[in-house]
Order: structure tokens, then sequence, then C-alpha cells
């Protein structure tokens, strides 16, 4: 498959580089600072570009069939909520001008519900987070997704605890609530969530719907 990889530099993006090229599809990554993707191999293209230029990244985009989005604003943008929401409305739009016809997001775990009508992001341990910001635009923008209906689109939420870890092949989906451990916890390494998204690339399982990973 031919795929085009926004983020690709980032903490999520880079494993999900790795294990695209590991099932040999072709990955064009877009990102701001090409000289971080430390990956070289011959089915990779390297892109720099501005995802908040809305027509020039349709021109990248133009022939891929499908768009990973790993797109993140930064956690230390004073900004993060409304540049994120930018980039992340560009990067819709300019997929749609591009005619791909599916669109995969790498979102947050702040929409998550955790009781009836109670998502994480608005539980009060989350309230002082850093991270919140970030989290209410990701729900926001997977609001935006849900009235989508000129491409297929899928939502990954990650678990609650992502980290850098080990590539097992071994975790549990889930849909809007987080999936728990033996141990009441939601966990899952930054490679099976890149596992978990590349086999979505490849069934599509969850076309039009969120889901989410963890052990």
């Amino acid at each position: 498959m031919k795929l085009a990889l926004i983020g690709a530099s980032g903490f999520v993006g880079t494993q999900l580089l790795t294990e695209a090229l590991q099932r040999g599809h072709e990955v064009t990554t877009i990102v701001r600072n090409p000289e971080k993707v430390k990956i070289q191999n011959s089915l990779l293209n390297l892109q720099k570009a501005d995802v908040t230029n809305t027509d020039a990244l349709a021109e990248i985009l133009r022939g891929h069939d499908i768009v990973l989005n790993a797109y993140n604003a930064g956690w230390s943008n004073p900004n993060i909520y409304d540049d994120f929401l930018k980039g992340s409305n560009s990067i819709l739009e300019a997929s749609k001008r591009a005619k791909v016809k599916r669109l995969l997001v790498v979102g947050g775990a702040g929409s998550l519900f955790i009781a009836p009508n109670v998502q994480l992001v608005d539980t009060p341990e989350f309230a002082s987070s850093p991270y919140r910001p970030g989290a209410l635009a990701a729900r926001d923008f997977l609001n935006v997704l849900k009235k989508e209906e000129a491409i297929s689109w899928t939502f990954l939420s990650p678990a609650i605890n992502l980290f850098p870890g080990e590539r097992t092949g071994q975790f549990r989906l889930g849909n809007d609530e987080p999936v728990m451990n033996s141990e009441g916890k939601s966990e899952i390494s930054v490679q099976d969530l890149a596992v978990a998204l590349l086999d979505e690339v490849e069934k599509g399982q969850f076309i039009n719907k969120r889901f989410t990973v963890g052990y």
C-alpha cells in the first residue's frame, strides 16, 4: 500500500514508520524537520512540509491510499489547543482534496469514557494536567470526524499509559472505554500501538469509528 505519514519524527510517528516499512508498505513521510528522520529505506520518500499549508499538503498527499496522521503540535506549546486543531483540520481537508480514500488519526486517551458520560479529560485528576489542552483538542477533533462524510476515517485512542517498550503484538482492542489489564491499568507500548494502527491499515475493522488498545 502507498501510505502518507504525517509526524514521522515524533514519539508515535517514528514507530509507525518503522512498522509500516517492516510490512513492506511504501511510505511518504511529511515532517517539519526531515533531518530528524533517521531511518533510511528504499520504500521511504521524505517530504518537508507545513501541515497548515493545505494546498501544498494536498499535492503531496495525492496518489496515496491512506493518510496516517500522527501530528502533534508540541506538548510544551502554550498554544497547543489551537495549533492542534488548525493542523488536524488542514490535514483532513488536504486528504479530501487529494481524494485519499482513508484517514487514520492517532488521537489521545482523554476522550475515552471511564464511567457513563464521563470522559477521562473531564475528571478532577486531569484538571491540572499539562496534557489537558492537547487532550481537549484531540477530543474536539474526534467530534469533527464523527460528522465527516467525504472520507473514511478511523481514530485511535492509545491506552492511558503509553510508554516506550517492546513490540509484542499481543494486546486487546476496545471501542470507547479504556482496555484494562489484570491490575486495573490501561497500558500499551508505543511499539504495540504502531502494530495496532498498521493492523487497522490492512484490515479496516474500524471504518468511521474510534477504537482503543491495551494489554
